[in-house]
């Protein structure tokens, strides 16, 4: 299941460069990105309670609500800094550049979270890098 849903992720990840490349024409991007997130927002709390799991609310630990603001506050940062990137660049150039956030992760996973990286992962992490710059050079 995981698989399908990392799919569908990247599909509507596509979707989501055509269709802000198309809508911010015109558009201030900050606005363009707070437009972008009321409808996140409204989808994100509509799925709460169509899978019914808004009671979960008062059981999330203090530590998981610093770390959940955090990443929102990251999350706003980065599509504001996309938003941007895109209205003033062409997809073909920023997508690229944003999906190194792959290997950011992978990094920051291993300093912060002490994960294990193998063999695999470094030359992947090495081939998205060489293949970034051979798309945006």
């Amino acid at each position: 299941m995981w698989l399908i849903l990392a799919i569908c992720s990247a599909l509507f990840a596509a979707l989501t460069s055509i269709l802000a490349k198309i809508g911010i024409d015109g558009v201030d991007s900050t606005l363009a990105t707070a437009i972008r997130t009321v409808v996140v927002v409204l989808l994100s709390w509509g799925m709460v309670f169509i899978t019914n799991t808004q009671n979960g609310i008062l059981e999330i630990s203090k530590k998981s609500w610093i770390f959940l603001i955090l990443s929102g506050l990251a999350t706003g940062l980065s599509w504001l800094c996309y938003y941007k990137a895109i209205q003033l660049g062409s997809v073909s150039k920023v997508v690229p550049i944003d999906k190194m956030s792959t290997v950011l992760s992978i990094i920051l996973a291993v300093v912060i979270l002490h994960e294990q990286i193998t063999i695999k992962s470094v030359i992947g992490c090495i081939l998205l890098t060489a293949g970034t710059l051979i798309m945006v050079l």
